[in-house]
C-alpha cells in the first residue's frame, strides 16, 4: 500500500493553540509526517504563522497581521485563547518551524494566505528562506489563490505546489495541468475514487482537507488519497497503523 501523509492541520491544533511552536512539537509527537501551516508577511516583511488576517481571535488584538511590526506581534499572547497552559506562546517565524524540521522527514505544506489581503513578494520571500534552509524538496506551497500559485513555479519550478479549493470544480486534474501544480488540496467532500484515479494517471496527488472523523479518514484512503490534513494526526497515524499503511 502507498504511504499516505499524514499532515497536521496547523499543527496538532486539536490539541494545542493552532500555528504555535507547541502544535508542531505535538504534531511530530503524535506521528504526523507532515505539517500544514498558515505564512503571511507583518508590516516589515517578517514572514509569520498564522491563519487570520486580523489578530483578534487568536492573541487579542483588534489588527491586521500586514499592519503591525514583529517586535510588537511577536510580544503578543497566541495561546492563552487557547487555553492558560499555553500562554507564553507566541506567533513563530516561518523560519523557526524550519529550524525545527529541518534535520527532520517530515513534509511542509505552507499555505501562503493571500487570498484575501495581497502581499506582494510573499511567494520569493518564502522560496527564498526554504532554499536557504535546503528543503525545497520537502516543501509543498499552496494557496486559494491560484495566481500565486502559477508564480511559485515560474519562481521555483522545483517545489511542489498544491490547489487549494471547495467543491465543484470540474476536471481539477486538468486544471492542475495548466498551473503546472502537483497536487490537489481539496475540501474533504470533493474526492470520490474516479476522482483521484484521474488524477495519478496524470501525476496530480489528492491531499484533502480538514478531517477529523476515523470513518472519514478510512473513506478517503480508500478513495484512494495521498495525503489527509487533519487537526488530529494521532488519530490518522492509528488508522494507518490499522491498516498496515
Amino acid at each position: 500500500m502507498k504511504t499516505i501523509i499524514n499532515f497536521a492541520h496547523r499543527g496538532a491544533s486539536g490539541y494545542c493553540p493552532e500555528n504555535t511552536l507547541a502544535a508542531f512539537k505535538k504534531a511530530i509527537e503524535l506521528g504526523a509526517t507532515g505539517i500544514e501551516i498558515d505564512v503571511q508577511l507583518t508590516k516589515d516583511d517578517h514572514m509569520v504563522i498564522i491563519h487570520d488576517e486580523s489578530l483578534m481571535r487568536t492573541t487579542g488584538l483588534n489588527r491586521l497581521v500586514k499592519d503591525t511590526a514583529y517586535e510588537e506581534l511577536m510580544s503578543l499572547d497566541a495561546g492563552s485563547w487557547y487555553g492558560p497552559a499555553f500562554h507564553a506562546e507566541r506567533v513563530p517565524l516561518l523560519e523557526q518551524l524550519l529550524e525545527l524540521l529541518r534535520h527532520t522527514d517530515i513534509i511542509l505544506n505552507i499555505e501562503l494566505k493571500n487570498g484575501i489581503i495581497q502581499y506582494p513578494g510573499l511567494e520569493q520571500k518564502v522560496i527564498d528562506m526554504v532554499r536557504a534552509f535546503g528543503m525545497a524538496d520537502r516543501i509543498i506551497l499552496s494557496s486559494f489563490n491560484h495566481y500565486s500559485l502559477l508564480l511559485c513555479k515560474q519562481l521555483a519550478p522545483e517545489i511542489r505546489t498544491g490547489i487549494l479549493y471547495m467543491e465543484g470544480l470540474y476536471r481539477p486534474w486538468e486544471y492542475a495541468a495548466t498551473l503546472q501544480a502537483d497536487a490537489l488540496h481539496p475540501f474533504k467532500y470533493a474526492v470520490t475514487p474516479e476522482w483521484t484515479a484521474s488524477a495519478a494517471a496524470h501525476g496530480i496527488a489528492y491531499h484533502p482537507f480538514t478531517v477529523n472523523d476515523a470513518e472519514e479518514m478510512e473513506r478517503l484512503i480508500d478513495a484512494g488519497v495521498d495525503g489527509i490534513i487533519t487537526d488530529y494526526p494521532d488519530r490518522l497515524a492509528e488508522v494507518l497503523l490499522r491498516r498496515g499503511a
